[in-house]
């Protein structure tokens, strides 16, 4: 059965998970340090890549595996706000985004798709966290969705009991601003089997996998 799946979602000691704002300079705001102890080299696979094998690249690796299709927040795609302009924009990634996938972008504004050679695709919808899911299913064929974030878009679909398994990356450091991953969560615990590893990069793991549903 597809579950729908977030990875590598950092936050911070207290508990912000993206910087106040975008822009074409700062793609996170004020929260580079929440990527600090990040390697993108392994999110398709440890295989090929240039470097050891640890726990902390072991479940950065799970992010491409068995994933169909991915949901982001428009603030993941880019920094525009409103309708959107005439600028080219395609996404921050050039012409290889790393998804390999459909791709759908939360956006109250119409635009037309993108697609590229190496099979991402962007859609951009004006739906809600349930309307997008299915959406996203139809599009996985039978394999699991990526909900990319960020961290509001996450929460949008955890609040609506959408989300079955969650993978947090505590970090220790302190932004002091930020987008809040925690407000309006209350009770998530209860929904979820929650289990904790920390590794010598100084990085807490936080597995959440979602217990059976009534």
């Amino acid at each position: 059965m597809s579950k729908t799946r977030v990875h590598n979602l950092f936050v911070s000691a207290d508990g912000y998970a993206a910087g106040e704002y975008v822009t074409l300079t700062e793609p996170i705001g004020k929260a580079a340090a929440l990527f600090s102890r990040f390697d993108g080299r392994v999110i398709h696979g440890i295989q090929g890549a240039d470097a050891p094998v640890t726990v902390d690249r072991a479940l950065f690796a799970l992010w491409g595996q068995g994933i169909g299709a991915e949901i982001m927040g428009r603030r993941k795609f880019g920094p525009q706000e409103g309708p959107w302009p005439d600028d080219g924009w395609q996404g921050w990634w050039g012409e290889e985004p790393p998804f390999l996938t459909p791709t759908f972008v939360l956006t109250h504004h119409p635009r037309e798709a993108i697609s590229f050679e190496n099979g991402t695709s962007f859609s951009f919808i004006d739906a809600s966290p349930h309307e997008a899911l299915a959406m996203a299913q139809d599009a996985a064929g039978g394999l699991d969705v990526r909900l990319g974030g960020g961290p509001s878009s996450v929460r949008e679909f955890l609040e609506a009991d959408l989300v079955d398994f969650l993978h947090l990356a505590i970090v220790p450091v302190v932004l002091g601003a930020g987008v809040r991953f925690w407000d309006q969560l209350e009770g998530l615990h209860d929904r979820f089997e929650v289990e904790t590893v920390s590794t010598a990069s100084g990085l807490t793991h936080q597995l959440f996998n979602r217990r059976p549903r009534d």
